[in-house]
């Protein structure tokens, strides 16, 4: 229980927000912001580290897949303890101590990133790059419980964009150092990271605070598990946050396979797509909060399968123009889409408090009680989605050599995440009264 903690804290109550809570809040979303960004470019690592991996090192492309896709599954798995933990230790607490386990992948790739090592080193050192991943997941249960839920969407989509932002910065800096320093130094990219690790922990035990309200439930983790929601909500993030986490590990290898790019062709291309969609990723929370997170999402859905028709014909037809046109905008839309499937989660459980006759404050509570319980086990299905993407790559340029069956897949995905969209949250069935169909209309 060591470190800062505050006692009372009551982001519904608008006299406590005005006076007190607002600026707290926000200074904590700052610091967490920072963290989580470093975070993910450590994930993200081997989306660069790999273009670094010539002939020399005697991998072949499915290979190099592999080694992005076990990153992309520990840190998928690993974001359920790490969303318990915050209530466990404190979010300051397990800032500070998240920050410091990326030391760990970062100082282990440093010390194996040369032609000779094995293939077995290789996948390890890259699955302890998922620590990485598990920083979303306790940043985001912790920024969830310092907002009223009028401001969450906004709060929310500046906290993982922010730390979006982590895998085209990562992605830059490869960039620049196979332009100056050559593809024979990876360990420049990872000597650049060792002291932000560092600071990003400091600032944590510096400006962030512990929320002593903030408690597991074990019950509230037993009705999330239960509830559909929970489900079809873990089902569309996999398609909007899978497909960026996904698209944004194998674009560099992608353009490398099928399109014959050299290293430093690639990553000057590489770090585009991620960037866009980390940028937009708030918009899509605060339009959630305008509009409502289902319209959004709907829409985001419909406009990324049109461009999956797109970069499919461009990869039938070897159009490199035209692939890197659908392609960023799949980044694009993913990230928008980011924003308004994580605003619907907790609009979903206050609607569903309504609906079971809660009201007021007893109502905010316990839309905030089952939300930040499903938030983390939402957040690691959607990450299993980048694991997905990763084996349908692996498996498409491993049997056809092109990428077009793995884009023909994830089209039929998203016609099917627009489903499911549709059916559950903008059908309006005739025999649920008027007064549900609207509250239901604002998720």
């Amino acid at each position: 229980m060591g470190g800062r903690w505050i006692e009372r804290w009551e982001p519904e109550d608008e006299t406590f927000w005005r006076e007190e809570g607002e600026r707290i809040a926000k200074r904590n979303l700052l610091f967490s912001v920072f963290s989580e960004h470093i975070g993910f470019s450590i994930w993200s690592l081997w989306s660069v580290m790999v273009l670094f991996m010539g002939p020399e090192y005697g991998i072949d492309p499915a290979g190099k897949f592999s080694l992005i896709a076990v990153a992309t599954l520990v840190g998928a798995v690993i974001r359920i303890p790490y969303t318990f933990a915050v209530a466990r230790f404190g979010g300051r607490n397990w800032t500070i101590f998240s920050a410091l386990m990326l030391l760990l992948p970062t100082g282990a790739a440093y010390a194996v990133m040369e032609p000779g090592t094995s293939y077995t080193t290789f996948l390890l050192v890259a699955a302890l790059t998922g620590v990485g991943g598990g920083n979303f997941a306790s940043s985001m249960t912790n920024i969830n419980a310092f907002f009223p839920l009028h401001k969450k969407g906004w709060a929310l989509g500046l906290n993982a964009g922010g730390g979006n932002i982590g895998v085209p910065v990562v992605q830059l800096i490869g960039l620049l150092v196979i332009g100056t320093a050559g593809a024979a130094q990876p360990r420049v990219v990872l000597g650049i990271y060792l002291p932000l690790i560092v600071v990003a922990a400091l600032c944590a035990a510096l400006y962030m605070d512990n929320l002593a309200p903030v408690k597991n439930d074990t019950g509230a983790v037993k009705e999330a598990v239960k509830d559909a929601h929970t489900w079809i909500m873990a089902f569309l993030y996999i398609g909007t946050f899978g497909s960026f986490i996904g698209y944004s590990f194998a674009f560099g290898l992608v353009l490398q396979t099928q399109f014959g790019r050299t290293p430093l062709q690639a990553a000057s291309l590489t770090f585009i797509g991620p960037l866009l969609g980390s940028l937009i990723r708030p918009l899509g929370g605060s339009l959630a909060d305008r509009h409502g997170g289902a319209r959004i999402t709907l829409g985001t859905f419909v406009a990324m399968a049109a461009a999956t028709g797109v970069v499919v014909h461009a990869s039938v037809s070897e159009s490199l123009a035209v692939f890197l046109v659908g392609f960023i905008a799949l980044f694009i839309l993913s990230g928008l889409g980011n924003g308004s499937t994580f605003k619907m989660i907790p609009a979903i459980f206050q609607a569903k408090a309504h609906a079971i006759g809660l009201e007021g404050e007893e109502a905010a509570a316990y839309g905030r009680r089952l939300s930040g319980a499903a938030i983390g086990l939402i957040g690691a299905v959607g990450a299993v989605g980048g694991l997905a993407i990763n084996l349908a790559f692996r498996q498409s340029f491993q049997t056809a050599g092109t990428g077009t069956a793995a884009f023909v897949a994830f089209l039929l995905f998203y016609a099917a995440c627009l489903t499911v969209t549709w059916a559950v949250y903008l059908r309006r069935p005739v025999e649920v009264p008027a007064e549900r169909r609207l509250r239901y209309s604002e998720v």
